[in-house]
């Protein structure tokens, strides 16, 4: 187990070393301190933002109801979070085509409208996972046990 676990960090220690060898040999000076501040960015609204929300959620959902199933909630707060890191990457896109001119060849896009349709397809499908969980759940309290047989 620990051979693994040094295996697996010094795999992933030379791939981040890799990463920024290739980064700053194509990548110019300024953009890298884009990337720097996106990055540093990002990890700021997880921390400030998504983490609490799921964490928010999470204790929303338990104190309507202890009724809830635990994968119920599990299944909203994974919903949440793919939302939040979709949401995470686009922002930035819709920032930049507000403030750049229209520019078809950079920004092909609408991403806002996108992103709201991201998040109505990411609700109806929460939905339907969350419906068939329930039903298969309680199909299988209903049905007899095999031990009682």
């Amino acid at each position: 187990m620990r051979a693994t676990r040094i295996v697996f960090v010094t795999v992933g220690a030379l791939g981040i070393v890799f990463g920024a060898w290739v980064m700053v040999d194509t990548v110019r000076p300024k953009s890298i301190w884009g990337l720097a501040t996106w990055l540093i960015g990002a990890v700021i609204i997880h921390d400030a933002i998504i983490a609490p929300a799921v964490v928010a959620i999470s204790i929303a959902m338990r104190r309507v109801g202890r009724r809830i199933p635990p994968a119920v909630i599990a299944i909203v707060q994974g919903a949440v979070v793919v939302g939040s890191v979709f949401t995470l990457v686009v922002v930035p896109e819709i920032i930049r085509k507000a403030k750049v001119p229209n520019n078809d060849t950079v920004l092909p896009f609408d991403y806002a409208s996108r992103l709201v349709v991201l998040w109505a397809a990411i609700v109806v499908i929460t939905a339907l996972v969350v419906t068939v969980y329930l039903r298969r759940s309680s199909r299988q309290k209903a049905r007899p046990s095999t031990r009682q047989v």
